[in-house]
């Protein structure tokens, strides 16, 4: 059995997820999202990131983190303070010496749906079909789930062709 958490780093939402895996079985442990304030110093929501995350992983125990890369957005400011976001996850994730794996947004979408430009609304359908028993609230939370299967898929596969 193989515990995963999924990350999908964001500083007003980062949206978490918990599975279990056990050979192409998948089990839906839990997810939910951060909520740092929005009216908070960068570093206060970034500590706020960082605090809940760690809370996560002593709950939870993960063998495991997936997280999603950053991709480069037209603002280069926007692009630095996800990084922060990003950053703060995988420190929280890292200290406990859990390997974090990182995977693009369209490689996520394309494990999960076959098209590596899916929407939003087709990766968050999938995650539902693929994880019975999870039920996303919000985007950033199925984001997360998505993450986390789309990391038990990959590292099944690579099982599978070793």
């Amino acid at each position: 059995m193989t515990r995963i958490l999924g990350i999908d780093p964001g500083l007003l939402h980062t949206g978490w997820a918990v599975i279990e895996t056990v050979g192409n079985a998948r089990k839906y442990i839990a997810s939910g999202v951060i909520l740092p304030k929005k009216t908070g110093a960068l570093s206060e929501r970034l500590a706020i990131i960082f605090n809940e995350v760690t809370k996560l992983v002593d709950t939870f125990s993960p063998d495991e983190s997936s997280m999603e890369i950053t991709f480069v957005n037209k603002n280069p400011t926007t692009t630095l303070i996800l990084g922060h976001a990003r950053a703060a996850a995988m420190v929280a994730i890292s200290v406990r010496n859990i390997p974090v794996f990182e995977y693009e947004p369209n490689r996520v979408k394309k494990i999960l749906t076959g098209g590596g430009h899916a929407d939003k609304t087709a990766v968050d359908k999938m995650v539902r079909i693929l994880l019975p028993g999870a039920n996303p609230k919000t985007t950033d939370e199925s984001d997360a789930i998505a993450i986390a299967l789309a990391h038990a898929n990959t590292t099944q596969f690579e099982k599978f062709i070793k």
